[in-house]
């Protein structure tokens, strides 16, 4: 089989998470940047990672890397890739998106327009003709220039791998999909412990958890955009992915999820969401303020992304919130918390410095995921 090199991007702050995901499907790590893993694998690698993948937003095909200074160079590099190999006479394609940082290129119109023009020469030589219609599948190609150095990819899934189809209906400040399995799997948290999440919104983190505790692999369900390019993934790589995932899946498995939220209609959406995404039966959602918070259990968890104050008006509010959540995690009996937040003076108003801190980029925003680590819970004799 042909191998080939990918690139996923993914939050900054989250790179390990993504490795190990990759290690896990039998990926060869080859570098690991700054928001993004570099692996190798073969074209079942690529239908095997846009279906398995958590915590990536696309799998990217990377066909070529080069030195350009000059608008000439880019042209000739880009125009010395082999296209053919790649796109098909009828093939749509364009630069969906080109990112420059510290680089003499710098006008995304003016590469986008440039490497356009070259691939079409290229193909105009390869295959003796002087138009395309470009009327079959889609290419999008994603290019990033760093420092000079230019790395070409065709992007693999379409619509970004976050939309796993279930979140239908949203709450104010959603957490996407992506971030929110990345935090649970920065966490100890396993099937068999309870899970709480006292701000759930629309879902997303409980419905994650329960996916993630159920084995549903989150593109199970959903199309990619190579399944239209039977020239580089062959269709059997889809099938042979989707059948792997549906046998992969815990039909009878049991679990403790719950998630609160103070507002009746958002609790609604979150119980239909955790319908389509098929894991209704497994989670308890509920009209809940975080002060009637309680368990009688020991060793929870609880992963949670609280307001920390977006909007100006909201900022007021916040020390009264963290310090009654101080308060009421802290009563939980050997429970686990973790609390992704923006809020600069979490810790002060929790009332307690957290285990480990981790900086996340929620987007462009810089938020803080503080990990209260409670006791391990003795182990069970056989």
């Amino acid at each position: 089989m042909k191998q080939f090199e990918y690139i996923s991007p993914c939050h900054f702050g989250l790179e390990a998470v993504l490795k190990r995901e990759l290690l896990d499907l039998g990926c060869e790590i080859t570098k690991v940047e700054d928001g993004k893993v570099s692996y190798t694998g073969d074209e079942n690698t690529c239908a095997r990672a846009n279906v398995f993948l958590r915590t990536t937003e696309r799998v990217l095909l990377k066909v070529g890397t080069f030195t350009a200074e000059t608008f000439d160079e880019l042209f000739e590099n880009t125009k010395s890739i082999p296209w053919e190999e790649y796109l098909p006479k009828d093939a749509k394609f364009w630069v969906a998106k080109a990112n420059s940082v510290n680089s003499k290129l710098f006008s995304p119109s003016d590469i986008q327009s440039i490497m356009k023009k070259a691939i079409v020469e290229r193909m105009k030589v390869k295959y003796k003709q002087d138009w395309f219609d470009e009327s079959g599948s889609s290419y999008p190609l994603r290019v990033t220039i760093l420092k000079d150095e230019v790395t070409v990819c065709i992007d693999t899934s379409g619509e970004s791998l976050h939309k796993r189809g279930y979140r239908r209906l949203t709450s104010k400040a959603p957490i996407t999909e992506t971030l929110a399995a990345a935090l649970i799997m920065l966490t100890p948290w396993n099937k068999e412990r309870i899970l709480v999440d006292p701000f759930c919104g629309s879902g997303t983190i409980p419905i994650e958890a329960a996916m993630i505790g159920a084995r549903i692999a989150p593109g199970m369900n959903r199309n990619f955009l190579a399944e239209t390019w039977p020239n580089i993934i062959p269709s059997s790589s889809w099938a042979q992915a989707k059948q792997e995932a549906e046998a992969q899946v815990l039909t009878d498995v049991e679990m403790n999820i719950q998630g609160f939220d103070l507002d009746d209609e958002i609790i609604k959406a979150a119980r239909q969401n955790a319908r389509w995404a098929g894991v209704e039966h497994l989670i308890h959602f509920q009209h809940k303020p975080l002060s009637e918070l309680s368990n009688s259990k020991k060793y929870g968890f609880i992963i949670t992304n609280p307001p920390y104050g977006e909007r100006l008006e909201d900022k007021k509010e916040l020390p009264i919130l963290y310090k009654e959540m101080g308060k009421v995690f802290g009563a939980l009996d050997a429970w686990s918390y973790f609390i992704i937040t923006g809020y600069e003076d979490a810790q002060k108003y929790i009332g307690k410095q957290a285990d480990k801190n981790r900086k996340i980029y929620n987007g462009m925003m810089k938020t803080y995921f503080y990990q209260y680590m409670g006791p391990k819970p003795p182990k069970q004799s056989k």
